[in-house]
């Protein structure tokens, strides 16, 4: 087993983030990170995702992406680069590939992470795990009995498999409207499906308009209640992706299907669409059961946060969950939970030996 003050769980922004600010608060944390390389949840993105259609990639402190000339290439290629030579240029001491298994009490008031990789002994913790390995399938009666294809967006790589076939995306996020500006004219037919009528905004989403979505998010994780997406407080804006999807006739949305049948879906009214592929586009949960011998959840079902600190166990700090689990949030996160851990050591530090 190895000692260390602060262990980080997680190498994607938020991760990143509170370990850079925790090494400026005279701290040497732990990252333990699960991929094979830098690059958190961007290693896995479509091929077809590049740099132009993401929604932004926010900087890390102290160290600037290096400018422009990346419209056209990858997502998964670029974001990844620029993450590993941020934790070179950081001094951050990253160990991968671990999977941590779980998080329990140690002891003497310390918290034992467990891993496939050994175990370490920890003061303090920072949660920075994110949402990708926890892909979001709702139920839908009948969904056993299709005879076609059903994926989820985690899963989406590019329009050319769907060549010819006839295409239900289901959600009214950003990841939705990706594939369907993609699949449009390469598909046999599409149909777009959410539960609720999509909200575009056609202003700038400026910094206080970030501001005040990241604070709606945020009140529900003050009441321990699970987080939605900062993109289902913010609505859809008329980025490059929305724009081509509208071109090729695409967004035509329909209301949410009653039942799934062997080859199609149907809606309360009868009607039937004929498809044999279902996309998914529905969303990601935090991915937090490494934590569930802590009991950090509350009777809403979510973990009460205040700013990141965890209400019930003040030595975990979560970033990457609610509303810092969009880049908009991450990099305040990273510096706020970075905070808290140093009140909460120097706090414990100062105590007098029992």
């Amino acid at each position: 087993m190895e000692e260390t003050e602060v262990v980080v769980i997680g190498a994607g922004q938020a991760g990143l983030s509170s370990a850079y600010f925790l090494r400026r608060f005279g701290f040497e944390p732990v990252v333990l990170d699960a991929g094979a390389g830098p690059g958190g949840a961007w290693r896995h993105r479509s091929p077809s995702l590049t740099m132009d259609k993401v929604h932004g990639v926010f900087d890390l402190p102290g160290f600037p992406k290096p400018p422009g000339g990346d419209g056209s290439r990858q997502a998964a290629e670029v974001v990844p680069a620029y993450y590993g030579a941020y934790e070179r240029a950081a001094g951050l001491h990253v160990v991968r590939p671990v999977r941590v298994t779980s998080v329990r009490e140690g002891e003497a008031g310390r918290l034992l992470i467990e891993t496939d990789a050994g175990e370490w002994s920890a003061a303090a913790l920072v949660n920075a795990t994110g949402t990708w390995t926890r892909p979001y399938w709702p139920y839908y009666p009948g969904a056993a009995t299709f005879a076609g294809r059903q994926l989820h967006y985690a899963d989406y790589r590019g329009p050319a498999e769907f060549a010819g076939r006839r295409v239900v995306v289901v959600g009214g996020g950003a990841s939705a409207v990706h594939v369907l500006s993609e699949i449009a004219g390469v598909a046999a037919a599409t149909a777009w499906v959410t539960r609720r009528p999509p909200e575009f905004r056609d202003d700038d989403f400026g910094e206080d308009a970030r501001r005040e979505a990241v604070a709606m998010v945020e009140e529900r994780v003050r009441a321990g209640l699970p987080p939605q997406s900062v993109v289902a407080v913010t609505g859809l804006t008329y980025s490059a992706v929305v724009r081509e999807a509208l071109a090729k006739g695409a967004l035509h949305r329909r209301p949410m299907f009653r039942r799934i049948t062997e080859t199609g879906v149907e809606w309360d009214d009868g009607t039937f669409l004929a498809c044999d592929t279902i996309i998914w586009a529905t969303g990601f949960r935090a991915a937090l059961d490494h934590l569930t011998p802590l009991h950090l959840r509350e009777p809403g079902g979510g973990v009460r946060v205040d700013g990141t600190q965890v209400v019930r166990d003040p030595r975990i700090q979560l970033v990457g969950y609610g509303p810092s689990a969009s880049t908009i949030g991450a990099n305040r996160a990273g510096r706020v939970a970075a905070r808290n851990v140093r009140r909460l050591l120097t706090a414990a530090s100062a105590r007098p030996a029992a």
